[in-house]
């Protein structure tokens, strides 16, 4: 591929397509150029004419048909990601689809099949993946002051009725499936993706007015692995911190853009062993464990570019990586065989939750 601006043809213009990935592209202009938009609705259409100067047409079929385009951005409705990318791949294109991919795990098999069939790339738009917070917390615990993770709790709640088309099952609706992509990509990586958790689900409809649900309570775990629990509730009014991580030397909490930890190191701790009577005072009364520990703390807040917004950034370094693979041939950093290991955990959440998602 030259080094002239990507070509790009975006299907869609709802909040995702237009709002989203129109607007970000528009501000890297030096490595990609919005060649045209496909939407059915006509002010849409003109509006991305206008907005975008790009060219517009009213279905995806006719874009790719019409323009010489060197990537497809997926930002039509979630029940069609998978039917159309995999349209777009077999006919040749590069792929960048929205979340979720998929909604089984086959169906991402498939994709994978594909794109090593056509050579075209698959990417997946987890943005989330590159969140500042989310990539402090890694450093954190890279560094091992923390010690042994032993849980991790994420928490995506807060108190929300909804009424969209995102609140049905046909749709590929309902917290999990709109929301959950973010949360369970990052407890992946915290977990590891060389081995698949065992996965606890219970989910629930609370405040929705469709059939798929807006309470999701998710455990991971595994041996040698912390336990992850996730949260993704619409009928939380007092939602607790976003992340609460437990150590064997200390812990982590974020607090808005804010991330605090604390720890101790063994090396300064009291050296103990083993009491198997019971404890006994220095004046001779019963006693119970007391010790002092030093403890060391942390804290780093979240500053984004002047004037960027924290979706944009996000957008952006998603996009920046995607460039690098599709100009430079760098590996990409969110790759589908990872999405389909989030695909398995959903499908495994719906399969023990059958007075939601029936067989």
């Amino acid at each position: 591929m030259t080094s002239s601006p990507i070509r790009v043809g975006i299907i869609g213009q709802g909040r995702s397509g237009r709002d989203i990935h129109g607007k970000l592209l528009e501000q890297l202009a030096e490595q990609y150029k919005i060649a045209a938009i496909a939407d059915s609705l006509e002010d849409r259409q003109a509006r991305a004419k206008e907005e975008f100067g790009c060219n517009a047409y009213s279905t995806w079929e006719e874009m790719v048909a019409q323009e010489p385009l060197d990537l497809v951005v997926n930002a039509s409705p979630s029940h069609l990601h998978f039917p159309i990318t995999l349209e777009l791949l077999n006919r040749g294109f590069n792929v960048l689809c929205e979340k979720p991919l998929t909604k089984t795990p086959e169906e991402v098999d498939r994709l994978i099949e594909a794109s090593k069939h056509s050579g075209k790339l698959l990417a997946v738009f987890q943005q989330s993946r590159y969140h500042p917070v989310f990539q402090q917390i890694r450093k954190v615990i890279d560094s091992g002051v923390l010690g042994r993770i032993v849980q991790v709790d994420i928490s995506a709640n807060g108190f929300q009725r909804r009424w969209d088309w995102q609140t049905l099952q046909s749709n590929n609706g309902g917290n999990l499936m709109n929301t959950g992509p973010h949360p369970v990509d990052q407890a992946l990586q915290l977990f590891g993706t060389d081995l698949m958790p065992q996965i606890t689900c219970i989910m629930d409809r609370a405040n929705t007015f469709g059939d798929a649900e807006d309470y999701v309570k998710l455990l991971m775990r595994g041996p040698g692995r912390p336990t992850i629990d996730i949260e993704i509730s619409s009928c939380s009014a007092y939602p607790q911190d976003a992340w609460n991580i437990q150590g064997t030397n200390g812990g982590l909490r974020v607090k808005g853009d804010t991330v605090e930890w604390k720890y101790f190191k063994p090396e300064e701790a009291p050296e103990q062993q083993l009491v198997r009577e019971p404890l006994i005072s220095a004046s001779g009364l019963p006693a119970y464990c007391s010790e002092k520990l030093t403890w060391h703390e942390g804290e780093w807040k979240m500053e984004l570019p002047e004037g960027q917004s924290l979706f944009g950034h996000m957008t952006e370094r998603l996009y920046l990586m995607l460039h690098g693979a599709l100009t430079a041939g760098a590996p990409l950093e969110i790759t589908p065989e990872q999405v389909r290991q989030q695909m398995w955990v959903m499908e495994e959440c719906r399969r023990q939750n059958p007075h939601i998602y029936s067989a």
